[in-house]
């Protein structure tokens, strides 16, 4: 399927931003002694996880992307796109299952249901 089928939903980039510069800042204090670091490895997984995670939505389905997988679901298994309270995205399967869709928020179900062509999946109020 060709990249522009695909709708991208992710974070702010100002977290990747943030990252960057809480990588350089601890670079001073991991260079200062071998044992200190592992704290680099936090700002680097932060930056990591901004680049990486997200939810994209196509006419096959979602996929729905983490710090270090993602999982694909075909869109004939949800069976209705909601928010939860704090304006999150989130979507029931068919066998119950409720999923919280990263970096989607309740603005974007119109976008999300859109992505899904004909036959998505309802929409809960």
């Amino acid at each position: 399927m060709a990249r522009s089928d695909t709708t991208r939903f992710r974070h702010n980039q100002a977290i990747l931003v943030a990252a960057i510069v809480a990588t350089l800042g601890s670079l001073p204090l991991a260079s200062a002694r071998a044992y200190l670091l592992p704290v680099l490895l936090l700002p680097l997984a932060v930056a990591v996880w901004a680049w990486r995670a997200g939810t994209d939505a196509d006419l096959a389905g979602l996929r729905l992307r983490a710090l270090a997988g993602q999982r694909r679901i075909p869109w004939d298994q949800v069976v209705e796109l909601g928010a939860d309270p704090r304006g999150r995205a989130r979507a029931r399967l068919d066998d119950g299952e409720q999923l919280m869709l990263p970096a989607v928020r309740r603005e974007d179900l119109p976008r999300l249901v859109a992505a899904a062509g004909r036959g998505g999946p309802e929409v809960a109020q």
